[in-house]
């Protein structure tokens, strides 16, 4: 596994975040239209039909697929039947400062899975890449007053972006575990499809037990139609294709970092959509962030 960063590397785990931080916003936006476990089912279904003409050969009796079951079952449930439900959950009982605040521990997260799971070292550049980085996650939540992070109150939704970022850090270095032969490693979308057949069947499971629940109030439209499609296309697809070749050329460790650059690209997209104003405390956020990728990924 290597840890060199190069610029092309950088550019796909910056993409990443930046769907993922249009995901939040957009989750966030149609919390009341559609339960969320059932959002992340459908967001799923929809991704799986546009891959389906680019990666249909992995359906096939004698796919590569079958005998590495147990490794796709495993992707499946913790990045596509776990993650994004946990995290549209948490956007149900959460404010979106205390989500992106718990969201924000990934760093520690991936090297703490990595040091006690999968034998990896930490060195104290990545630590003093995960202050630094974290330091400007924290500046973007309490919009440059630190006095805002102490009136912070965990709640439910909380719990639930911590198990969600538990689940992705897991995930992540599992994405670096190669086992299955290179005609399925090396098609990003044939990748990504074995994950959806199970991730599919997990999140299905998951969605019956809500409405079991009798959470099955949907308000169908413009709006929620036009979330679905962009949660499918954007956070989905292309985001998972970007963050899977990144982690696996960059490493688990030094990709991790790159997650805390989605908490700025929201206070972004909240300006672009919401109407609300950059400020300072943004740009120096930014600087902070950036500065805890470039210690990290240094040699």
């Amino acid at each position: 596994m290597t840890q060199r960063l190069t610029p092309g590397t950088a550019a796909l785990l910056v993409t990443a975040p930046l769907l993922w931080a249009g995901n939040a916003v957009v989750g966030r936006l149609v919390h009341a239209m559609i339960p969320p476990i059932t959002l992340n089912f459908f967001r799923w279904v929809l991704a799986f039909a546009i891959l389906l003409p680019l990666a249909h050969g992995v359906l096939r009796k004698d796919s590569p697929l079958w005998p590495h079951w147990r490794r796709y079952a495993v992707l499946g449930l913790l990045g596509i039947g776990l993650y994004n439900a946990l995290q549209y959950m948490a956007l149900q009982t959460s404010t979106p400062i205390n989500v992106t605040l718990v969201g924000s521990s990934m760093p520690v997260w991936m090297l703490a899975v990595g040091a006690l799971f999968f034998g990896a070292s930490v060195t104290r550049q990545q630590l003093l890449g995960a202050v630094l980085s974290i330091t400007g996650v924290l500046i973007v939540l309490s919009r440059g007053e630190w006095n805002q992070l102490l009136a912070l109150r965990l709640v439910p939704g909380d719990l639930f972006m911590l198990m969600a970022t538990a689940s992705w850090s897991f995930y992540s270095w599992l994405l670096v575990k190669t086992s299955e032969p290179a005609s399925l490693r090396g098609d990003w979308a044939a990748f990504l499809m074995a994950q959806m057949v199970f991730g599919l069947g997990w999140s299905g499971a998951f969605t019956g037990v809500e409405w079991s629940l009798g959470h099955t109030q949907i308000d169908w439209g413009a709006p929620l139609l036009a979330a679905l499609a962009f949660i499918a296309v954007g956070p989905a697809v292309l985001a998972y294709r970007c963050w899977g070749v990144g982690v696996q050329r960059a490493g688990p460790a030094v990709a991790g970092f790159f997650v805390n650059l989605t908490p700025l690209f929201a206070a972004v997209l909240s300006a672009a959509f919401l109407g609300e104003t950059p400020h300072l405390f943004h740009g120096v956020a930014f600087a902070f962030i950036v500065g805890g990728i470039v210690v990290s990924s240094r040699r």
